[in-house]
């Protein structure tokens, strides 16, 4: 004997009608009716914690050990990464013990990070302003030269500048910037007169740093260039960087000393804000990221930025956007602020 259905005959029950819904009550009533979910995850809830605590306590973390404090400030946004992480196997694991505890890293993130991912720049700003890491073995300085030109910039640092390579930029960038000077492996570039220009001492040994007043229509500017020492993370030596905070104290002085009371640093700092190591510089100046750029701007390396390691700083004027430029045959991207004089 056949039997015969008809769509009348069919009755429909409430997953059939709203999958989403249905597989979302099922999910809540498994959550729901274990017992377990309370005394699972402990260990990730744990993580969660340190994880929170290392972001919040992270200038209490000593740098006697391998300057293991500047190493996390430098990277610190990214262990943001590991909330997600920990979320994913919070759910796997069905621990509300471990998405409650994953709250703490949360909200910590957030307030410390989360206002960056905000877009503050606004119009308007009388000066532009630019520096580049330009890499001494960089094999396109002209295609550089040319990439810092299309900016828009008025004033432009650029550091590590090989010898050799010096006439190419001069040459490329003479029709723009008319005004220049060298000193040791920094320069700067302007469309505006400069004066009293002169290399500053870091204690390097050799001129990574200089200072210029730079006369614009609103006024004198003290603009420093600096290129302070690299730092490097080695497993018998930790995050050797005492050769570039030496350099930072010292520039922080040549700041602090200057008469001019609009101030501007470009360069390539080798840390992040976050890096206390940097306080000389960082306590006395404002970084145009910080107060009007989109997003992190990160700057190194250029293949994949991690981190904002090249800084414009600023002291008695206003910053009113800040910008990361396209990449050239530099391991850095250039970046550029807008300010108000």
């Amino acid at each position: 004997m056949t039997q015969e259905y008809t769509a009348e005959s069919r009755v429909d029950g409430p997953e059939d009608n709203d999958p989403p819904t249905g597989r979302f009550r099922a999910f809540v009533d498994r959550w729901r009716g274990d017992p377990g979910i309370w005394r699972r995850g402990v260990v990730l809830a744990v993580l969660a914690v340190l994880t929170a605590l290392l972001m919040i306590l992270h200038a209490q973390i000593p740098n006697r050990i391998g300057n293991l404090g500047s190493l996390m400030e430098t990277f610190l946004p990214w262990l943001g990464l590991l909330i997600p992480v920990l979320l994913v196997a919070a759910l796997v694991r069905r621990s509300a013990t471990a998405l409650i505890a994953l709250l703490l890293p949360a909200v910590v993130w957030v307030n410390l990070f989360g206002g960056l991912l905000l877009g503050k720049s606004g119009g308007g700003g009388d000066l532009t302003v630019a520096t580049h890491n330009v890499n001494a073995e960089n094999s396109d300085p002209e295609g550089t030269a040319r990439g810092i030109v299309e900016s828009g910039a008025d004033v432009v640092a650029l550091e590590e500048l090989k010898a050799s390579a010096v006439p190419t930029y001069e040459k490329e960038l003479a029709g723009t910037y008319k005004y220049h000077s060298v000193q040791g492996t920094v320069g700067l570039w302007s469309k505006y007169p400069m004066n009293g220009s002169r290399p500053v001492d870091i204690r390097m040994g050799w001129t990574r740093a200089m200072r210029s007043t730079v006369t614009t229509p609103q006024g004198e500017v003290a603009v420093y260039v600096a290129h302070l020492p690299s730092v490097r993370v080695k497993l018998h030596a930790g995050f050797t960087a005492n050769q570039r905070d030496n350099s930072a104290d010292a520039l922080g002085e040549a700041i602090a000393d200057e008469e001019i009371q609009r101030v501007v640093l470009l360069g390539d700092l080798n840390g992040t804000m976050n890096d206390r190591s940097l306080n000389a510089v960082t306590s006395q100046m404002r970084s145009t990221q910080g107060a009007a750029g989109d997003g992190y701007g990160f700057s190194w390396p250029a293949a994949f930025p991690m981190a904002r390691i090249d800084q414009i700083m600023v002291k008695g004027v206003e910053p009113m956007s800040s910008w990361t430029l396209p990449r050239t045959g530099s391991d850095h991207l250039p970046i550029a602020a807008r300010i108000e004089l």
